[in-house]
């Protein structure tokens, strides 16, 4: 088994919330400096800057004996505006689950002098687009149709900070339906699992991960979060955390 340091809740500038500095270069960067080996991406509602993420990191593995491992993934807000973090095995599944969001988003379009901007980025951080419409909105996807495509895809949800009191599954619903079959759920940072599982009795057949939901790059994980696996392979953590 392979001890790998993780931070599996990371937002770029794509995310209206993400700071000017969270660039794909600049991400990845960052997570090699952490000397960090599993990172997600995971915008909300989007994937359209994992192509250029992915090949940053592709490219600087040749160069670095270091390897980086990204796991495709995206923060869904549910209609019931519970937030879902989908990940997927492929670049092509989390493209594919893209466009399904898009089109579930309401036509409500960004005002980034309120919101900030949404740039879409190649690999050389170069700007190559926007986002129109407003990726904080709740889509009009459920839970229970969101577990239906991603399971589709070969994907797994595992529900983001259960233990805020807005915008998680808990605090939208008040429980995990038991029909999605989820695993793992993500415990903000400044939380503990014991707490947790203290707090809520429902979640002690659960495993849990913590993420850093990082919007700027000094949030991002340091060395601090690990799992055990037997190999650094997108296939295994799917497998794991499902």
């Amino acid at each position: 088994m392979e001890k790998v340091a993780i931070d599996l809740h990371i937002h770029s500038v794509l995310s209206p919330c993400g700071e000017a500095e969270m660039t794909p270069n600049n991400i990845v960067n960052m997570a090699l400096i952490k000397e960090l080996d599993f990172i997600a991406v995971t915008d909300h509602n989007t994937a359209k800057n994992l192509p250029a993420i992915m090949a940053v990191a592709k490219e600087l593995a040749k160069e670095m004996a270091q390897g980086l491992c990204i796991l495709p993934g995206i923060e869904v807000t549910t209609k019931e505006e519970a937030h879902i973090l989908a990940y997927l095995p492929t670049l092509e599944a989390a493209m594919k689950l893209d466009a399904i969001i898009y089109q579930h988003l309401p036509d409500v379009m960004n005002e980034k002098e309120l919101f900030g901007p949404q740039y879409i980025m190649d690999e050389n951080d170069q700007i190559i687009g926007e986002v129109d419409k407003l990726l904080i909105s709740a889509t009009d996807i459920s839970v229970d149709q969101l577990w239906k495509i991603v399971s589709d895809l070969d994907g797994i949800l595992v529900p983001a900070h259960i233990d805020r009191k807005s915008y998680s599954l808990i605090s939208s619903l008040g429980f995990i339906p038991l029909e999605l079959d989820i695993k793992t759920c993500e415990v903000s940072r400044k939380e503990t699992f014991d707490n947790v599982k203290k707090n809520f009795r429902l979640f002690k057949d659960y495993q849990f991960i913590h993420g850093s939901d990082a919007h700027q790059l000094e949030d991002m994980a340091e060395r601090e979060y690990f799992l055990e696996l037997p190999d650094m392979q997108r296939q295994t953590l799917i497998h794991y955390l499902g």
